[in-house]
């Protein structure tokens, strides 16, 4: 991956017609579409903050990642204290793999599901021992949970690296292990100490004290939800951090950043939202049946208020001013639409 400083493609360029010169726009910035998309009939745009908007940085980030998470399975899981000199390199895995919990295998496959090419641990495993594991016939496993986990996403290459150093640690010393462990049991141990490093707050502390070293500055970010607002169409963020971490990278990315932003109360990027949904514990948020309440976020003391917003009843709010710029807490995508004022979800495309 290209690692070099990208020029900020510019709104016109986005979303003008396919004359434009593509070489202008880092293919990094391009949109990709494989059906026609009316944006005519499109009323709010929302956006997700973590990987969506706010892009970390993997060899600052994922590493700081995978060290808290050594750091939480030798302190709370009974590893032994060597892990703690494992180093991470945020280069060698990709996304789209998956990993076997019960053999510690780490596989690549093709569309068919035919494992291309099978690791155990960091030891690539012979052509024998893969079609023992997995055959050669289109009959095989759905690669499904609970037995494999994908590693879809740019979180999880660190835990995935870490689980195949383990593999490797216990084939080679069995007896330093928790007793008991098997391959399975210790990637749950990977992702109960990955949770708890998310949970008490470790990776956000860190990152809210310099949020340049962790996460790359975007000059077009602001640009960009300036043209959908100026389009007339609504904008909002949808997030499952909380507010206080929330506001110091959204402060980074729309700028302009200040360090004591606790003290500043400097909550300028609100104005390129229409509503701000923190702590919204998607996927579930968008459930039918989650009946979560609804929370008004005060922006300066962080402080939650009843929001009364009903779900269900007659929408006596539909001539009504919408909340501008406001924040919230928890609810479900029926608060969403009433603070939108849509009716229906075909309104509100999702950048997630």
């Amino acid at each position: 991956m290209d690692s070099g400083a990208v020029e900020p493609a510019s709104t016109g360029a986005i979303w003008s017609t396919p004359s434009v010169e593509p070489r202008s726009i880092s293919i990094g910035k391009q949109i990709f579409c494989n059906r026609s998309l009316n944006m005519r009939n499109i009323t709010a745009v929302g956006f997700d903050m973590d990987y969506t908007l706010a892009q970390y940085k993997p060899e600052t980030f994922e590493a700081l990642a995978y060290h808290g998470t050594i750091e939480k399975l030798v302190k709370d899981l009974n590893y032994p204290e060597e892990l703690l000199t494992w180093q991470f390199d945020w280069k060698y895995m990709v996304r789209g793999l998956v990993l076997d919990k019960k053999r510690g295998n780490i596989l690549k496959m093709d569309r068919h599901k035919y494992v291309k090419v099978a690791y155990h641990g960091f030891r690539e495993m012979s052509k024998e021992e893969k079609v023992a594991a997995y055959g050669s016939t289109l009959i095989r496993d759905s690669f499904d949970e609970p037995d494999y986990a994908l590693i879809d996403t740019l979180f999880s290459l660190g835990e995935a690296y870490l689980f195949a150093q383990l593999v490797d640690f216990m084939d080679s010393n069995p007896a330093k292990v928790p007793s008991g462990t098997d391959y399975a049991h210790m990637y749950r141990d990977v992702r109960s100490a990955v949770d708890l490093c998310h949970r008490d707050g470790t990776l956000k502390r860190m990152v809210a004290k310099e949020p340049s070293r962790y996460i790359n500055e975007d000059l077009a970010i602001v640009p960009m939800l300036q043209m959908l607002r100026k389009s007339g169409r609504s904008t909002f963020l949808v997030t499952n951090s909380l507010w206080d971490y929330t506001d110091v990278v959204m402060n980074y990315l729309c700028g302009p950043y200040m360090s004591d932003v606790s003290s500043s109360h400097n909550h300028k990027w609100l104005e390129y939202f229409d509503v701000v949904i923190t702590g919204s514990s998607k996927p579930s948020f968008f459930h039918d049946d989650n009946r979560t309440g609804l929370f008004e976020v005060e922006p300066d003391s962080g402080k939650l208020l009843n929001a009364d917003l009903q779900i269900g009843s007659p929408r006596s709010s539909q001539h009504q001013p919408k909340p501008i710029h406001k924040v919230y807490q928890g609810g479900n995508v029926g608060h969403l639409h009433r603070l939108l004022s849509v009716a229906s979800s075909s309104q509100v495309p999702l950048c997630w």
